[in-house]
Formats: C-alpha cells, sequence, structure tokens
C-alpha cells in the first residue's frame, strides 16, 4: 500500500473508538477454552522456557537466560529455521521442540512451558505477547514493548488484568548499576530539580543503509527456503519479501520498527523516565529530519518532548538526537567523547563494536548539577571534575544488583522476586518513544492530552496512535 494513501484512513481514530475503526466490534474472541491456566510460582524449580525468535539478538537472550541455571530451554520457534544462526541455536537444544509459528507453539505445546522470550522484529511483539498473556505464560519481550501507542495500551491492560504473570521489557541495564545508583542518588537528593535531558545516539545503525530518494517499497525476491513470510508478517499489511525487511533491517521502515529512538532510547532514558516520573509529554516537536522519508526513518533526528510537573518536581525538557553526525551541544567539562567498548554494547550484527565520536548516553541538567551518563548499565558522572570531587563525601552508597534482568525475570516466574521493567513501567516509556515515531512521520509538532489519549487538533496524527488495521486473519489479538 502507498504511505500517502494512508491519509484518507483513520482521520479521526482515537484510542476510545480504535475497536470499532479496526473492525474488531462484534467479533467474538479468541477460543481459549483448551488453552492452559495461568502458569504457577515454583519456587526452587526450573522455568520451563520457550523462546521465540532463536537467531541474531534472540540466540543471544536464550544464552543469557541459559546462564543463569534458572531455566530450560524446551521449546523454540523461528519464521526461519534454515537459516544459519537459527540452525546454530537449534543444534544447542537438540531436546527442545521446534516450531516455525507461534500460534502452534501455544497451541500444541502450551502445557510445556512456563514462559516465554520474545526477539523478533518490533512489530510482531505485540501479537505474540498479548497470546502469551492470554495463555497464562509469563513474558520477556525484547525492547520496544510494541510499536504503536495503541498496542502499548493494550498490553498495559492485559498485564492489568493478569496479576499472577510476570512480564519485563528487554532494557538490561534497568537491573544494572546505573539503576540502582539512579534511585539511590534520587533518593538521596543527589539528582533533584532536574529540568533538562539530553540523549543521544550517533553509532553507525546496522539497519538503516536505504536510500532517502526511495518512491515504493522494494520488488518481490525469492524467499529463503523454509520461510515462513506470511507468519514473519504477523499482523502487518502484505509487503513482498525482501531482504532489506529481512534480518535485522526492518527496524528502519516504518511499517515494521521504530528507528533508533526505539532501539535504543529506551537503554538510555530508561532510570530518567523512571525514577524522575516523566510519564507522557504534552508536546514532541521534530527539530531536524534529514533525509525525510514517507517509508522509512529519517537519516538524522533532533526531538523535543516537554513533560509538566509532577508534585514538587519541575517541567522537564527532554531532546533526543539520532545520526552519526547529528550531535547535541555538549556542556563544559563533558571530557572524553570517544566510545568505549568496554561500557557501550556491541552494536553490529556480528557483535563488534563500531566506535564513534560520541558514544550513546544523556546529559541531565539540574538547578545545581549536571550528569553525565552512558547507555545500559553505565553509571552517571557528575561533571565537570571539579564538581565530582566537591561533591564526592556527600554520595550515598549503591547497592549491588541480587539478579541480572533475566535471571530478575526468571525469580520472578517463580515468585521469588518482581521484574524490575513490567509492562505496566515500560509502557508509559514506550508510548513516548511512539509519540516521537508520530512526529516523524507527520514532521510537525504535536500536542497530547493525556487524558483523553488523543492527539489534539491533528486527525492525522491522532490516527497514527491506532495504526493501520490488523491484516485479515489477525484481527484476535486486539480483543484479547
Amino acid at each position: 500500500m502507498d504511505p500517502l494513501s494512508r491519509r484518507s484512513f483513520l482521520k479521526t481514530a482515537s484510542l476510545g473508538t480504535a475497536g470499532a475503526i479496526l473492525g474488531l466490534q462484534g467479533l467474538s474472541a479468541r477460543d481459549l477454552s483448551d488453552a492452559p491456566g495461568p502458569a504457577k510460582a515454583r519456587p526452587g524449580a526450573k522455568v520451563r522456557l520457550a523462546a521465540v525468535g532463536i537467531a541474531n539478538r534472540g540466540a543471544q537472550i536464550i544464552q543469557d537466560f541459559e546462564r543463569t541455571g534458572l531455566c530450560e530451554i524446551v521449546a523454540l520457534c523461528d519464521v526461519d529455521p534454515e537459516s544459519k544462526e537459527s540452525r546454530e541455536t537449534i543444534a544447542k537444544y537438540p531436546k527442545a521442540k521446534l516450531f516455525k509459528d507461534f500460534r502452534k507453539l501455544f497451541d500444541e505445546w502450551g502445557d510445556h512451558f512456563d514462559a516465554v522470550c520474545i526477539a523478533i522484529p518490533d512489530f510482531a511483539h505485540f501479537p505474540v505477547a498479548m497470546l502469551a498473556l492470554h495463555c497464562g505464560k509469563h513474558v520477556y519481550v525484547e525492547k520496544p514493548m510494541a510499536r504503536t501507542f495503541y498496542e502499548c495500551e493494550l498490553l498495559m491492560d492485559a498485564a492489568r488484568r493478569h496479576p499472577e504473570l510476570a512480564t519485563q521489557v528487554g532494557n538490561q541495564g534497568h537491573s544494572e548499576d546505573n539503576y540502582f545508583q539512579f534511585k539511590a542518588w534520587k533518593e538521596a537528593g543527589i539528582i533533584k530539580d532536574v529540568y533538562s535531558i539530553v540523549a543521544h545516539h550517533n553509532d553507525w545503525r546496522r539497519w538503516h543503509p536505504y536510500d532517502v530518494n526511495i518512491k515504493k517499497f522494494p520488488d518481490a525476491e525469492p524467499l529463503p527456503e523454509g520461510m515462513d513470510w506470511d507468519t514473519w508478517l504477523t499482523t502487518a499489511q502484505w509487503h513482498d519479501y525482501n531482504g532489506k525487511y529481512h534480518s535485522g533491517n526492518w527496524r528502519g521502515w516504518f511499517d515494521f520498527g521504530m528507528g533508533a529512538i526505539g532501539d535504543w532510547a529506551a537503554h538510555i532514558i530508561d532510570t530518567c523516565h523512571q525514577f524522575l516520573e516523566l510519564g507522557l509529554p504534552y508536546e514532541v516537536e521534530p527539530l531536524k529530519l534529514t533525509g525525510a522519508n514517507d517509508y522509512f526513518f529519517p537519516q538524522e533526528t533532533t526531538l523535543r518532548f516537554k513533560f509538566g510537573p509532577r508534585g514538587d518536581m519541575p517541567p522537564v525538557e527532554l531532546m533526543w538526537y539520532d545520526g552519526q553526525k547529528n550531535f547535541p551541544p555538549l556542556p563544559a567539562g563533558y571530557g572524553s567523547t570517544t566510545g568505549n567498548p568496554a561500557d557501550v554494547p556491541a552494536t553490529n550484527m556480528d557483535g563488534t563494536f563500531t566506535p564513534s565520536a560520541l558514544s550513546p548516553g544523556k546529559i541531565i541538567y539540574s538547578k545545581e548539577l549536571t550528569f553525565k551518563g552512558g547507555s545500559h548499565g553505565s553509571t552517571l558522572e557528575i561533571i565537570p571534575k571539579g564538581k565530582a570531587l566537591e561533591m564526592a563525601s556527600r554520595l550515598p552508597e549503591v547497592p549491588e544488583s541480587p539478579s541480572n534482568h533475566f535471571e530478575n525475570f526468571l525469580l520472578a516466574c517463580r515468585g521469588e522476586e518482581k521484574t524490575r521493567s513490567p509492562f505496566e513501567l515500560f509502557g508509559p516509556m514506550c508510548q513516548t518513544f511512539a509519540l516521537g515515531v508520530v512526529a516523524i512521520r507527520t514532521g510537525r509538532k504535536l500536542t497530547f492530552d493525556a487524558a483523553s489519549r488523543t492527539i489534539v487538533h491533528d486527525p492525522f496524527a491522532n490516527s497514527l496512535l491506532v495504526g493501520m488495521p490488523p491484516r485479515k486473519g489477525w484481527e484476535e489479538y486486539y480483543r484479547m
């Protein structure tokens, strides 16, 4: 479908009317009378884990879970099981039951696993996570939680309806040093009166090699042998297969991914969003969109988000910069800007690190102090150095993490911990990113009313909160 024709679709859509617009009213829900009941906490027992998405990042996640010693990998599911990466994972777990279609995984093997980890393209997170919760399974899903504002809303609601189930989003730094440092510094009054946050990602993006002048979706190519393309598409409208979507390349397309902000912001601003209680912005403005295109994300993006006061905390302006040369202004005393492989996770498909002039991170401005921070678990520094030395004696002791992100999820499945990044916590941050994507797609400033969940006086932008309707036959996931 030509993206320009979408402007006639959902002209007045809002979350309150989304069900009717998607054609879901009056339809019966999926018959789950034979589905397994809710997963039970089993203290001391290994969690039986099914993995949806087993190549590349999926393979890494499976290994991270296995290293905890707290789970057993009992099922593997991937639409492209014949790929080199999938075959490598399958060979490591010969006892695990193999599926191509996640629906068959739940229908045929649901009695054999307690939890599912999901590492597939952004747009496909939603149907798998919804089905998992509906079938009584604990859910670990890679970030972003979902692609659209509305899908985040539905997942949060589903998680609230199933409080017995653990949910966790894969922003791993939320169980590492920065999480506990930020919490301790906030509680001690070191981080207070924050009025501005500058977040940036200036590394090369492996998934964004496209020609900014393209005027249509790429032509059809032969499917890789053994690939289930229909299931890969899940709820998305039909696109012919092309290698520029798969694998790993989907993130740059509006129809499939959330761009750099969906990929990296969850690793950069997560602690700011949680502990400063940012919630949802009331305004989002695109300030720079280099190489803007109707099909995929710009080569460079600068966004400004405005958040209102929260209790005794002042309003906050959040700036987002992405693009290899789209650097934010740096404060005096910032210091070295060269990426450190020890602090920044691998950004390439082969697991290597590509240094950039400015490693992914953030600058936090408060009334009295300025903080410099990296991505994931990287801890904050007070800058300039002289101010850091002055503050050293006042800094509180920071507790060590009792469990990494994967351990935390599995222990929560057993009822022994609570997850640190559950859907209800991650959801509003992901919705903030979704609002940013709408601003990118429309190219204009948006005013958002959190009470009504609507973008004010902009019907087309408002329709993008819901997005395109699901492909025929995939509507059921929006009424679970």
